[in-house]
């Protein structure tokens, strides 16, 4: 049938001129012919001839290292050149308000709340605090770009305005919890961070989020910091995680048990730091009549203590 007739046939022709395995020369030709309507022999044909011919060999350039002083090796994440000016409140406070004028799925506004994330890192507490006063509005469909923009932040003086936010309940709920698990991926915790952290574990409303988010901040910060179990904010929060044990984790309820072990959970995500805790949690271990839920949260508690005092503690308990 006619649908089954070639419309378009090309050719191309090359011919190739190497010398000493140097391409010297290339001429080809190609050829391309429309049949619209084969019966009737009518269509179309072009032509197109072209040359590649080799003018000059350099010699090879030596390789200068002057070249190469503003190159450097690094992984793949994003990253943005280092502001050298001094960042004001208020071309911050501006961004914001461009953030909420842009439309939301524009590239505009990624690029838009990327520079805000770079530029509240160079932003001082009190700055940020006086930046809050003036950009805690609302923009459309209640979207609120700078407490978005916070838990990517990163810097002390973030962290340490994310908890007055909290503590100070200017946030909903659901960014509460975004806060605390934004606080597991701090690339270089301070010890100014879990300081002002801490007191947030000994509220009666303390979340779990609260709990894992703290303690996995201690956790890096430790990993990061040999003698970290000196450091008077580590040792606050291991405090007020081992008033929670008491001597031995003694429920007396099940809300009791659930909260038990939540802090032992906790205690486990604080690796390093809880050593000083192990005795006690050798105790919530050994004891038969404590429920198997509690002797098993604290055996998995010691998942990240040191060997040599997770083995004096925990061998008695298997024998």
């Amino acid at each position: 049938s006619q649908s089954e007739q070639q419309i378009l046939s090309s050719q191309l022709e090359c011919v190739q001129s190497i010398k000493d395995g140097v391409l010297e020369e290339a001429k080809c030709t190609e050829s391309d012919r429309v049949t619209l309507f084969p019966q009737q022999g009518s269509g179309a044909e072009t032509q197109t001839q072209s040359a590649l011919k080799l003018l000059q060999v350099e010699t090879e350039t030596l390789y200068n290292k002057g070249d190469s002083e503003d190159l450097y090796v690094t992984n793949i994440l994003y990253e943005r050149e280092v502001t050298k000016r001094e960042v004001t409140g208020a071309e911050v406070n501006e961004l914001v308000w461009k953030l909420c004028l842009a439309h939301s799925a524009s590239y505009e506004t990624a690029d838009l709340f990327m520079t805000l994330v770079f530029e509240l890192r160079h932003l001082s507490l009190e700055a940020l605090r006086a930046l809050w006063q003036r950009s805690s509005f609302k923009c459309r469909d209640n979207w609120q770009p700078l407490i978005d923009a916070l838990p990517s932040c990163a810097t002390e003086a973030c962290v340490v305005l994310m908890k007055d936010l909290i503590t100070s309940g200017e946030v909903e709920e659901d960014k509460v919890e975004y806060f605390f698990w934004s606080f597991t991926f701090i690339p270089n915790p301070t010890s100014g961070m879990i300081e002002s952290l801490a007191p947030l574990l000994k509220s009666s409303r303390a979340s779990q989020s609260c709990f894992l988010g703290v303690t996995a901040l201690i956790h890096r910060f430790c990993s990061a910091h040999s003698s970290c179990d000196i450091v008077p904010a580590v040792q606050s929060v291991m405090r007020t995680l081992g008033k929670f044990l008491g001597r031995n984790c003694t429920v007396q309820d099940s809300e009791h048990l659930s909260k038990m072990q939540l802090v032992l959970k906790a205690i486990g995500n604080a690796g390093l730091a809880a050593a000083p805790l192990a005795p006690a949690l050798s105790s919530c271990a050994a004891l038969k009549s404590h429920p198997v839920e509690i002797r098993l949260a604290a055996v998995q508690a010691f998942r990240r203590i040191p060997c040599s005092v997770r083995v004096s503690d925990v061998l008695p308990l298997v024998t």
